[in-house]
Protein backbone atom coordinates (compact mmCIF):
# COMPACT_ATOMS: atom_id res chain seq x y z
CA UNK A 1 0.00 0.00 0.00
CA UNK A 2 0.89 3.82 -0.19
CA UNK A 3 1.87 5.88 2.46
CA UNK A 4 1.66 9.10 1.57
CA UNK A 5 2.99 12.49 3.50
CA UNK A 6 1.55 15.83 3.32
CA UNK A 7 4.05 18.64 4.75
CA UNK A 8 2.50 21.68 6.14
CA UNK A 9 5.24 24.21 6.12
CA UNK A 10 3.33 26.75 8.22
CA UNK A 11 3.01 24.23 11.03
CA UNK A 12 6.00 22.32 10.64
CA UNK A 13 4.20 18.73 10.73
CA UNK A 14 3.87 16.03 8.88
CA UNK A 15 0.89 13.92 8.40
CA UNK A 16 0.61 10.09 6.77
CA UNK A 17 -2.03 7.98 4.96
CA UNK A 18 -1.64 4.85 4.56
CA UNK A 19 -4.16 2.08 4.26
CA UNK A 20 -1.77 -0.53 6.30
CA UNK A 21 0.50 1.62 8.11
CA UNK A 22 -0.45 4.04 10.61
CA UNK A 23 2.30 6.49 11.30
CA UNK A 24 4.00 7.93 12.23
CA UNK A 25 4.54 5.72 15.37
CA UNK A 26 7.78 5.12 17.81
CA UNK A 27 10.23 2.23 16.30
CA UNK A 28 13.58 0.35 18.02
CA UNK A 29 16.32 0.62 16.32
CA UNK A 30 16.74 -3.23 15.28
CA UNK A 31 20.03 -5.20 14.10
CA UNK A 32 19.83 -6.52 11.14
CA UNK A 33 23.36 -7.79 9.19
CA UNK A 34 26.38 -6.44 6.76
CA UNK A 35 26.94 -7.40 3.50
CA UNK A 36 29.60 -9.90 5.48
CA UNK A 37 26.99 -11.51 7.79
CA UNK A 38 28.09 -9.49 10.75
CA UNK A 39 25.12 -8.13 12.62
CA UNK A 40 24.67 -4.28 12.97
CA UNK A 41 22.28 -2.17 14.24
CA UNK A 42 20.63 0.34 12.67
CA UNK A 43 22.81 3.18 11.55
CA UNK A 44 22.55 6.67 13.16
CA UNK A 45 19.27 5.31 14.80
CA UNK A 46 18.51 8.14 17.34
CA UNK A 47 21.43 10.51 15.66
CA UNK A 48 20.08 11.49 12.24
CA UNK A 49 17.15 11.07 11.19
CA UNK A 50 17.13 8.46 8.67
CA UNK A 51 15.92 7.60 4.60
CA UNK A 52 15.94 4.04 4.19
CA UNK A 53 15.39 1.98 1.27
CA UNK A 54 14.08 -1.22 1.94
CA UNK A 55 14.41 -3.37 -1.34
CA UNK A 56 12.91 -6.89 -1.99
CA UNK A 57 15.48 -7.51 -4.78
CA UNK A 58 13.69 -8.62 -7.45
CA UNK A 59 11.66 -4.93 -7.14
CA UNK A 60 15.29 -3.69 -7.61
CA UNK A 61 16.45 -5.92 -10.96
CA UNK A 62 13.23 -4.72 -12.15
CA UNK A 63 13.62 -1.46 -12.12
CA UNK A 64 10.66 0.66 -12.62
CA UNK A 65 9.81 4.30 -10.98
CA UNK A 66 11.13 3.69 -7.15
CA UNK A 67 14.50 2.76 -8.66
CA UNK A 68 14.91 5.28 -11.08
CA UNK A 69 14.17 7.57 -8.07
CA UNK A 70 16.61 6.15 -6.16
CA UNK A 71 18.86 6.88 -8.84
CA UNK A 72 18.10 10.24 -9.15
CA UNK A 73 18.48 10.94 -5.37
CA UNK A 74 21.86 9.78 -5.80
CA UNK A 75 22.77 12.23 -9.06
CA UNK A 76 20.79 15.16 -7.23
CA UNK A 77 21.77 15.03 -3.78
CA UNK A 78 18.36 15.73 -2.32
CA UNK A 79 18.38 13.04 0.21
CA UNK A 80 21.36 14.17 1.49
CA UNK A 81 22.16 16.69 4.56
CA UNK A 82 22.98 17.24 7.51
CA UNK A 83 20.77 15.81 9.56
CA UNK A 84 19.90 13.03 7.44
CA UNK A 85 21.34 9.66 6.63
CA UNK A 86 20.13 7.58 3.74
CA UNK A 87 21.57 4.29 2.92
CA UNK A 88 19.82 0.59 1.77
CA UNK A 89 18.30 -2.34 3.10
CA UNK A 90 17.90 -5.59 0.84
CA UNK A 91 15.01 -7.56 2.07
CA UNK A 92 16.34 -10.74 1.38
CA UNK A 93 13.79 -13.52 2.65
CA UNK A 94 11.59 -11.97 -0.26
CA UNK A 95 13.50 -13.05 -3.22
CA UNK A 96 14.65 -16.41 -4.79
CA UNK A 97 17.48 -15.15 -5.60
CA UNK A 98 20.89 -16.80 -4.47
CA UNK A 99 22.49 -14.40 -1.96
CA UNK A 100 26.24 -14.44 -3.44
CA UNK A 101 24.88 -13.48 -6.76
CA UNK A 102 23.27 -10.46 -4.88
CA UNK A 103 26.04 -9.24 -2.84
CA UNK A 104 28.09 -9.34 -5.59
CA UNK A 105 25.63 -6.67 -7.52
CA UNK A 106 25.45 -4.87 -3.96
CA UNK A 107 29.38 -4.74 -3.28
CA UNK A 108 29.57 -3.28 -7.52
CA UNK A 109 27.12 -0.37 -6.49
CA UNK A 110 28.99 0.32 -3.12
CA UNK A 111 32.53 0.81 -5.32
CA UNK A 112 30.28 3.22 -7.48
CA UNK A 113 28.77 5.53 -5.17
CA UNK A 114 30.17 4.44 -1.77
CA UNK A 115 26.79 3.26 -0.11
CA UNK A 116 25.58 1.98 2.98
CA UNK A 117 23.97 -1.03 2.14
CA UNK A 118 22.42 -3.97 4.84
CA UNK A 119 21.06 -6.79 4.53
CA UNK A 120 17.67 -8.66 6.49
CA UNK A 121 17.05 -11.77 6.28
CA UNK A 122 15.38 -12.67 8.82
CA UNK A 123 12.64 -9.70 8.36
CA UNK A 124 13.77 -8.10 11.32
CA UNK A 125 13.28 -4.51 10.21
CA UNK A 126 9.86 -5.42 8.59
CA UNK A 127 8.42 -7.07 11.54
CA UNK A 128 10.35 -5.18 14.26
CA UNK A 129 8.50 -1.78 12.57
CA UNK A 130 5.76 -3.47 11.39
CA UNK A 131 5.74 -2.47 7.94
CA UNK A 132 3.27 -5.44 6.43
CA UNK A 133 4.42 -7.43 3.43
CA UNK A 134 6.77 -6.18 1.50
CA UNK A 135 7.40 -7.96 -1.24
CA UNK A 136 8.09 -7.52 -4.40
CA UNK A 137 8.56 -3.58 -3.05
CA UNK A 138 11.04 -0.83 -3.31
CA UNK A 139 9.72 0.88 -0.11
CA UNK A 140 10.80 4.43 1.14
CA UNK A 141 10.76 5.03 5.10
CA UNK A 142 11.69 7.50 6.78
CA UNK A 143 12.34 7.83 10.76
CA UNK A 144 12.99 10.70 12.63
CA UNK A 145 15.95 11.24 14.93
CA UNK A 146 13.31 10.69 17.86
CA UNK A 147 12.55 7.22 16.30
CA UNK A 148 9.80 7.80 14.86
CA UNK A 149 8.44 6.37 11.60
CA UNK A 150 6.63 9.04 9.86
CA UNK A 151 6.77 8.28 5.82
CA UNK A 152 6.35 5.10 4.46
CA UNK A 153 5.78 4.18 0.53
CA UNK A 154 5.50 0.90 -0.63
CA UNK A 155 4.96 1.16 -4.16
CA UNK A 156 5.63 3.29 -7.09
CA UNK A 157 5.39 7.06 -6.95
CA UNK A 158 3.05 8.93 -8.85
CA UNK A 159 3.64 12.31 -9.49
CA UNK A 160 1.79 13.74 -6.45
CA UNK A 161 3.25 11.46 -4.02
CA UNK A 162 6.65 12.23 -5.53
CA UNK A 163 6.42 16.02 -4.58
CA UNK A 164 5.16 14.74 -1.32
CA UNK A 165 7.92 12.48 -0.93
CA UNK A 166 10.59 15.32 -1.38
CA UNK A 167 9.00 17.68 0.57
CA UNK A 168 9.34 14.71 3.32
CA UNK A 169 12.79 14.76 2.20
CA UNK A 170 13.50 18.70 2.52
CA UNK A 171 12.18 18.84 6.02
CA UNK A 172 14.00 15.77 7.59
CA UNK A 173 17.41 16.48 5.86
CA UNK A 174 18.67 19.67 6.94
Amino acid sequence: MLGVATVNAQSDTVTIHSQDIAAPYKVENVTIKDLNGVPTPIPQFGEKNLLIFYVDPDSYLRGGRNKRLSDELEENKRAEGPAIHAFGVMNFPDTGLPKKFLRSIIRKRIEKNGATILEDDQHLLRDGWKLGDCNNCFAYIVVSKEGELVYVAKENLDEAGLENFYNVIEKYRK
